[in-house]
């Protein structure tokens, strides 16, 4: 009896870490980059603040790579520095760009934070992780654990921008992918939605808003914001 108990309590374990049959990020996967809601700072406002206004994913569930900027008087709030470079590479006039803090989980000046480029650490949206900290020395400690180089935000910064296109086609891949599986999960266990989406953050807030779909964990939402979202440009 006492085995069939454990094994229960660690099924159950496992249906709440991967977020399964819930469509808020209030359970995440245990990655690295996550941290429970009740811990992450939200910065941006709106419907869709729990969500990147760039890729839509959840930001919570990758915090400790959030990055945010002012972008013409309002705060936005990425998953990644992949993010905040497409943002810029989309002509946007970014400001006040201020990065998470690995250790303090905190919002710190970019400007001032010490990276770590290239740890072993999972990296959110990129190949090569980059995780911030408020001391240099913090960073050093990080990089004897965990390997990696350590770098101002400028250089961290350049190597971001140098990356993006390669990433940009990797990721592109990837979603398209997720989109046709968005698409069989929306058929299956959506109601018929007839809006239109400025972005796949739009699209999952909806969701949410209005209940649309029945029973879908965080990477299935993902999956059917994705397909409305590229439904809404086609």
């Amino acid at each position: 009896m006492k085995k069939i108990l454990l094994s229960l309590i660690v099924v159950c374990g496992a249906l709440m870490a991967s977020g399964m049959g819930q469509q808020s990020p209030k359970h995440m996967p245990k990655m690295f980059q996550s941290v429970p809601m009740v811990k992450a700072t939200i910065l941006q406002d709106g419907k869709e603040k729990m969500f990147c206004p760039k890729c839509g994913m959840s930001l919570p569930m990758f915090y400790k790579s959030n990055m945010s900027a002012k972008v013409d008087g309002k705060v936005k709030q990425y998953c990644s520095i992949h993010c905040l470079v497409d943002d810029i590479n989309s002509g946007a006039k970014l400001s006040e760009i201020k990065v998470v803090d690995t250790n303090s989980l905190k919002f710190i000046d970019a400007k001032n934070a010490y990276f770590v480029v290239g740890s072993s650490k999972k990296g959110t949206m990129t190949k090569v992780s980059k995780y911030a900290f408020a001391s240099k020395e913090d960073a050093k400690v990080f990089a004897s654990k965990f390997g990696g180089d350590v770098m101002d935000f400028e250089h961290t910064l350049a190597l971001a921008k140098k990356q993006f296109a390669k990433e940009s086609a990797m990721i592109s891949k990837k979603q398209s992918m997720m989109a046709k599986k968005g698409k069989m999960l929306y058929n299956a266990k959506c109601q018929k939605i007839d809006q239109k989406f400025n972005s796949t953050a739009e699209a999952k807030a909806y969701i949410v808003e209005h209940k649309s779909c029945q029973g879908l964990n965080g990477k299935q939402l993902q999956a059917v914001g994705l397909y409305l979202n590229f439904a809404s440009q086609n």
